[in-house]
């Protein structure tokens, strides 16, 4: 007698699918509400330019231009700290509820099968740290892949 999908499948492996796309839905969405997606993009550019113009003067042994650009640094270098200050606003918001949520988690289905990756099976070794148990993997792959989908839709990330 063979199983149909839905009696297959693990309850807990739609449980970590949704809860992953929940989570991952509302990060994207205090993402987009604490930062400025337009701004982040034009100081990456300016930062990245910035880097390149650098990176040429020093290969081409141009010093007069690596000075110009040198006095520059303070400036990119306060740019780049108000990026990961974007970034980490949203990190340090979550952090705490995300640990509750994992310690949660890892209590009640620490060794639980949640999802089986063929040609692995339900644990995925990891060299030197052993293997992690498929809730963390499944979460991990369903995070990305819910991440990828809200991050364009709120504009986080665009597509050019």
């Amino acid at each position: 007698m063979s199983l149909s999908l839905p009696e297959a499948i693990p309850w807990s492996t739609l449980f970590i699918f949704l809860l992953a796309a929940a989570i991952t839905f509302l990060i994207s969405l205090a993402n987009r509400l604490l930062t400025n997606p337009e701004q982040l993009k034009a100081w990456r550019k300016e930062v990245a330019e910035w880097s390149e113009q650098l990176r040429k003067a020093q290969k081409a042994g141009d010093k007069k231009q690596v000075e110009k650009l040198m006095k520059k640094q303070q400036y990119i270098m306060q740019l780049q700290a108000k990026m990961s200050w974007q970034s980490m606003k949203v990190s340090i918001l979550f952090f705490i509820p995300l640990i509750l949520v994992w310690q949660f988690l890892g209590g009640v289905y620490w060794g639980s099968e949640i999802a089986f990756f063929p040609g692995i099976g339900s644990s995925i070794p990891i060299p030197l740290l052993g293997s992690l148990p498929s809730l963390y993997w499944w979460y991990l792959i369903c995070s990305f892949f819910f991440n990828t989908i809200f991050s364009h839709l709120f504009g986080i990330i665009t597509v050019e």
